[in-house]
């Protein structure tokens, strides 16, 4: 099934419980409502509709016409629009403010002239008797300017009536939607026949994307038509499939729908198809829960995830975790990314929910490490940070983070620009920490199919990991010797000594004689224990260093490099070996 084609199943399910709006409707941010007497004149001043208090009021959703879709022109709403529209006020330059004024009215004027709902009456007669100046006259509150405006007469205001809202006024509107001349196709997305959409509504909250919305589907360059068709004759989608994919899609994208995760700058959404609504919630909070995602408790559900996670080392399956979840539910993710004014799908993955998470089970497996990280199981927003320089998220590699998370959940390769940031971060800035640690270690078994010991392995002789485990006992020789120096032979040698071996560690072991010495008189105990340590490393290595290490070796260099820095005392036991090597 398609990304579309799924959304309007979406949508469907959405408007069957009430959530999702009818079609020819939109959940928009309206902000104040003007009411109006029968004979056109105001009420009162607007009343404001916003919810919060001072500089952190939120306009309130409303379901209204559906908005008209703007590109470059001027095209006003049906019965609500923000007040540049009108009453031909903005807090901006208003350079076309008076035309689109002049056009919210001749809409109007046009659509409403044989209308005989004393609402649609009412709206009329406002609009052909006001002139901007009013605001001022009237004392009207500058917080209003530029805010989503709405209509309702005096008499029904308080029963939280707007002319929207009224039969009539929904009669006229269902009319004007299937109204006009418009082509007919079979839709590419439901297969039937009916009329075209030419243009589809736009998709609002994808991160960075023009806060006016932006375009999934459309074609307004030459290049992208063909057999002289326009527009959304190129690729038909009904009307109604349009409206029910784009409706669904923005419904997921609200901020807390509990249906989307920022990763990077991939906008990624995700919903689950089940026979009940309760299954697929239940499907939806495991899934955000294994993301860490949403606004929950971080250590129960890090506690949920463990458990999990311990019943998967057992062999047991999904079913057996969670009882109440069929196995043939299946569940949805779409990563979006903006382009312009369109977007683009980073990735769609549909599969069954049971698959989708236990892949996702199968990445925290192969990250497991020991010691631990400080967060048992770090969102992958919270990894993809450690890959960017100064740990800034405008900093993550550009399309790293749809390419991991598509590569976690479809069990594929993870993308190998995830290691070579990292080993780059690691050169940067000598930061070995557990999480770094923890990404080289599951690429290295995602990637490289290497069995990859959760803790110090003594008998691991690839060259990688022993050089990495040599450059620690340098360094803590270093340290015993002389405390804790400004520049370490880590801040100084790190990425030489991970990247060209044969350049570096000459130089590191003339050093370690001279530090070696002096440790001995501070700590005889300790320098003795390092000195076994390093002449135990020397005796697995080859005679000479080898010249360079590939990104391969670099990441088990820091990996060695890391079990070897924290070494504990039963470091030789089987438990503390043990290796992970998982090819989910």
């Amino acid at each position: 099934m398609s990304a579309l084609a799924s959304l309007v199943h979406a949508y469907d399910r959405l408007a069957e419980r009430g959530e999702a709006p009818a079609f020819g409707y939109s959940v928009e941010k309206i902000g104040f409502l003007i009411s109006l007497n029968e004979d056109g004149t105001v009420a009162g001043p607007p009343i404001d509709l916003r919810e919060g208090e001072g500089k952190k009021k939120t306009p309130r959703l409303m379901r209204v016409p559906q908005p008209t879709k703007r590109t470059s022109g001027v095209a006003p709403n049906f019965l609500w629009d923000k007040t540049s529209y009108v009453l031909g006020v903005t807090a901006g330059e208003g350079k076309r403010t008076s035309e689109e004024q002049a056009a919210f009215v001749a809409r109007h004027k046009e659509l409403l002239k044989d209308s005989d709902d004393e609402g649609l009456r009412a709206l009329l007669l406002f609009l052909t008797s006001w002139y901007p100046e009013n605001f001022t006259k009237f004392g009207w509150p500058e917080e209003i300017k530029d805010q989503n405006v709405v209509f309702s007469l005096e008499s029904e205001r308080r029963n939280n009536i707007c002319l929207h809202d009224r039969p009539a006024v929904r009669a006229l509107w269902a009319r004007l939607c299937s109204a006009g001349e418009k082509s007919q196709a079979t839709c590419l997305v439901t297969g039937e026949y009916g009329p075209v959409a030419r243009l589809h509504p736009a998709i609002k909250g994808v991160w960075g994307a023009q806060s006016s919305g932006a375009s999934l589907v459309s074609f307004n360059i030459d290049a992208f038509t063909s057999y002289g068709h326009e527009q959304g004759d190129n690729a038909p989608v009904s009307e109604a499939a349009a409206f029910a994919y784009t409706t669904a899609l923005n419904h997921f994208l609200e901020r807390d729908s509990g249906h989307r995760v920022q990763i990077g700058d991939a906008s990624t959404v995700f919903w689950a198809d089940a026979s009940d609504a309760a299954t697929a919630e239940e499907a939806e909070d495991i899934f955000t829960s294994l993301l860490g995602i949403g606004e929950v408790d971080e250590k129960v559900e890090a506690k949920k995830v463990g458990v999990i996670l311990d019943a998967i080392r057992q062999g047991k399956p999904i079913a057996d975790l969670e009882p109440d979840l069929p196995k043939d539910v299946r569940f949805h993710v779409l990563g979006l990314s903006p382009n312009a004014a369109r977007l683009s799908a980073r990735f769609y993955i549909e599969d069954d929910f049971g698959e989708i998470a236990t892949r996702y089970l199968a990445h925290l497996e192969r990250m497991r490490l020991d010691p631990p990280p400080r967060e048992d199981t770090p969102s992958i927003w919270r990894l993809l940070i450690e890959t960017a320089s100064q740990r800034k998220s405008e900093n993550i590699p550009p399309n790293l983070a749809g390419e991991w998370l598509r590569s976690i959940l479809t069990g594929t390769p993870y993308p190998l620009t995830l290691l070579s940031a990292l080993l780059m971060r690691l050169r940067a800035d000598h930061d070995v920490n557990a999480l770094r640690v923890a990404i080289l270690k599951s690429v290295l078994i995602r990637n490289f199919k290497m069995e990859v010991p959760v803790a110090l392995d003594p008998k691991n002789d690839d060259p990688g990991y022993l050089l990495g485990r040599l450059f620690a006992v340098l360094e803590k020789t270093q340290t015993v010797a002389q405390g804790n120096v400004n520049a370490s032979i880590k801040d100084r040698y790190y990425g030489a000594a991970s990247a060209t071996p044969r350049t570096v560690f000459p130089l590191l072991l003339r050093l370690n004689a001279h530090h070696q010495g002096k440790a001995e008189d501070k700590s005889r105990g300790l320098a003795g224990y390092f000195a076994q340590q390093l002449s135990e490393i020397m005796d697995k290595l080859p005679t000479e260093f080898p010249p360079t290490l590939n990104l391969r070796r670099q990441g088990t260099f820091a990996l060695g490099y890391f079990h070897q820095m924290n070494r504990r005392k039963n470091a030789d036991t089987n438990e503390s070996t043990t290796t992970v090597s998982t090819t989910e």
